[in-house]
């Protein structure tokens, strides 16, 4: 139900359920699990681009296959659930750079999948929303990211509320970080993926990643603590040293 290609150090994870408008079932979620598997082991790969075919980006839960969950026991519906939940953990704490590309509608639980990656960019035309308290479901697993994300008034507004927002009212919000036009999106997309992968170093990019999961959860004392600890392990590490040498001989360094 994905497509996986990997060029110029890029990782391109396509949904491609498009006559389910990409909606989320078990083998959907499973298949982008591998697909993270594999691009993280791959050290070909510096970042993840995730995108999709077809008129939406993710329509959320499979109606269908939720029908079916109801007639589950309370037991057998957490189990369920923790797929989708390993899912979107598994995307917060790989250690590359994971870009959203949205084109089209991402709703619910698909917008939780694009709110829980590291950068979203969006068609002008794409729209956003948290929409399922419109039937009579929790918005469960996303809040615990979106709460995060843009704070808690934001979060109640979207959550509760329940209405979609368009992708320049979604960047104002704090989810979307970047809205362009849409015949112009893989390519900001891409212009922005490549300058990090020639810039940027792949270490330093999976430890600051991990850094800002793990020091907004800790009170001061300890994420400064924690911050020095970093600080000091970062000096010794052989890109530190490499590009430190490369800024003082005034050299282009290639990450």
């Amino acid at each position: 139900m994905i497509t996986y290609e990997v060029s110029q150090r890029v990782a391109r994870i396509t949904l491609d359920r498009p006559e389910k408008r990409n909606a989320l079932n078990p083998q959907l979620i499973q298949d982008l699990r591998q697909a993270l598997t594999d691009a993280e082991a791959d050290e070909r790969v510096k970042v993840v681009v995730l995108a999709a075919r077809g008129d939406s980006f993710c329509a959320g839960a499979d109606l269908g296959h939720l029908q079916q969950l109801q007639q589950n026991t309370f037991e057998e519906n957490k189990v369920d659930s923790q797929h989708l939940r390993l899912l979107f953990q598994q995307i917060v704490d790989l250690e590359k750079v994971v870009v959203a590309e949205v084109h089209g509608p991402a709703l619910a639980g698909g917008c939780g999948l694009a709110t829980v990656c590291d950068f979203v960019f969006a068609a002008r035309t794409a729209t956003f929303g948290y929409s399922e308290v419109k039937i009579g479901f929790v918005p469960a697993l996303v809040m615990v990211f979106l709460i995060r994300k843009v704070g808690d008034q934001r979060a109640r507004a979207l959550l509760l509320g329940g209405q979609p927002v368009s992708a320049e009212e979604a960047r104002v919000l704090g989810i979307v970080f970047r809205v362009t036009d849409p015949e112009l999106l893989s390519a900001e997309v891409g212009l922005w993926v490549e300058s990090m992968i020639q810039s940027n170093s792949a270490q330093a990019m999976a430890r600051t990643k991990k850094m800002l999961r793990i020091v907004y959860d800790l009170p001061l004392n300890q994420a400064l603590d924690y911050a020095v600890e970093q600080n000091a392990e970062a000096r010794a590490t052989r890109d530190c040293q490499q590009g430190i040498a490369a800024f003082l001989e005034k050299r282009k360094i290639m990450w």
